[in-house]
């Protein structure tokens, strides 16, 4: 055994999204291998595949967790809540998630922007979102087309507040950019 690659490595995952996210915004996505992320994190590529698929999983490997809370949210909204206040209710608990990852954050949309696939990517995860949560409104009865309006437009709300959040390093209050978003997008649709 090579000393520093034991068996367990504590905290794998996140010492290889650090070590792709470093290589990436250094080298270009292309350019980083998944042989130059494992070495960087001290790992093995054998580790890397146990933890993702493929180097473009790094950037993506959290949205399953943020469908669960997305919907999970919306689940466990009062059952008086309107819809966009159940979508609002979840957008607060992925902005909260999310807050105390700024910087990987800024890092990793940077990486994201300056690739087309990588931005392709990222509308789908998006569009999935929507999907998980017009679902998610559907089961507390909401009909179509309502049910699809609501998400997309909570998604909308929330890849605004997200793009402002990551653009400015002096954002730093996730949930407050979504609500003035939410806000926003309130103002706008009773305006007659």
């Amino acid at each position: 055994m090579i000393w520093g690659m034991g068996r367990w490595e504590p905290n794998a995952r996140g010492r290889l999204e650090q070590a792709a996210l470093e290589l990436f915004t250094e080298r270009g996505f292309e350019q980083a291998t998944v042989t130059d992320i494992a070495r960087r994190a001290g790992l093995t590529q054998r580790t890397f595949f146990r933890h993702f698929a493929d180097k473009r999983e790094v950037l993506f490997w959290g949205q399953g967790a943020l469908q669960e809370l997305l919907v999970g949210a919306v689940a466990s909204a009062p059952d008086s809540a309107a819809p966009i206040d159940a979508v609002a209710a979840a957008l607060a608990a992925a902005g909260a998630l999310l807050q105390e990852r700024h910087g990987p954050a800024r890092q990793r949309q940077a990486i994201i922007n300056a690739h087309p696939e990588l931005r392709e990517r990222e509308l789908i995860k998006l569009a999935t979102l929507a999907s998980a949560i017009a679902a998610a409104l559907r089961q507390r009865g909401v009909s179509d087309p309502a049910a699809s309006l609501t998400a997309e437009a909570g998604i909308a709300v929330f890849k605004v507040a997200f793009e402002r959040w990551v653009s400015d390093p002096g954002r730093p209050d996730l949930p407050e950019l979504i609500q003035q978003s939410l806000d926003d997008l309130r103002a706008v649709t009773a305006a007659s």
